[in-house]
């Protein structure tokens, strides 16, 4: 696997190699001790996985304190544009996002580790979407960050018009709102 340091401290794109021939392909999608070696130990929990169709925008989530969650994401089939934004008061690039293209066909991969909101939007007609979580999911502490909050500048590549947002992905908090 090729691990892709990014700007922002801890944010790291992987891309697996993939064997492939008239037959299909083979990837190794994660192998612990290499992931460790370059990104540092990280005792992933559980494996999640959803589906979601053109236009669903999911994000930008995080959870607080201790049930805060390192991920590792990836597309299995379909596109998406994933975006994670750094949340780490202390942080250099805090309110800083990265935003890149995961797919089925590029296979990348991103870590994000706690401390960091995310979301994606769906690009395709559905889209297959798999993460690894470090931590159990603790709803009493999840929070949205506004995923158009002008501070945040994210260029997201569909028009809002296009968008299929959850009641609680419209009423997130605004980047000022939270630091609060």
């Amino acid at each position: 696997m090729n691990y892709i340091k990014t700007e922002i401290e801890g944010l790291w794109i992987i891309e697996p190699k993939v064997f492939a021939d008239a037959r299909g392909y083979f990837t190794e999608t994660y192998k612990k001790e290499e992931f460790d070696a370059h990104i540092g130990r990280t005792d992933f929990i559980q494996d999640n996985e959803s589906m979601s169709s053109f236009g669903v925008l999911r994000g930008l989530h995080y959870q607080e304190g201790d049930t805060a969650q390192a991920k590792l994401v990836r597309v299995v089939s379909g596109k998406v544009q994933d975006v994670a934004v750094d949340l780490r008061k202390n942080s250099p690039t805090f309110g800083k996002h990265l935003s890149v293209e995961l797919s089925g066909d590029n296979k990348r991969h991103l870590f994000i580790p706690r401390g960091f909101a995310h979301g994606f939007v769906v690009l395709s007609d559905t889209a297959i979407f798999s993460y690894k979580v470090d931590n159990v999911y603790s709803p009493a502490t999840e929070r949205t960050l506004d995923c158009m909050d002008p501070d945040l500048n994210i260029q997201w590549p569909l028009d809002r018009s296009q968008w299929l947002l959850s009641e609680k992905d419209k009423n997130g908090k605004s980047l000022k709102e939270i630091v609060l």
